[in-house]
């Protein structure tokens, strides 16, 4: 049986406001998180251009860029 801990962050924020209560339920729910998408964006952005070095912040950035001009036109 796997145990679950709680830190006190998370007991802190369950004690809190409405959006912090989100943010938690929304963890607990393993939901990918904004830098979880940028992360897979940059990776394949690194992929199409063969991995190679030097570029890796640009891929980030650039990822960044498009998740947040993504959920800003959903939230429209």
């Amino acid at each position: 049986m796997k145990m679950r801990t709680t830190s006190t962050a998370t007991l802190k924020a369950k004690k809190g406001n409405g959006a912090a209560k989100q943010a938690v339920v929304m963890a607990d729910m393993n939901m990918p998180t904004c830098d979880d998408n940028i992360a897979v964006a940059a990776y394949f952005r690194a992929e199409q251009r063969g991995f190679a070095p030097g570029d890796e912040l640009a891929d980030w950035f650039q990822a960044e860029v498009e998740c947040n001009s993504s959920s800003s036109q959903q939230a429209a």
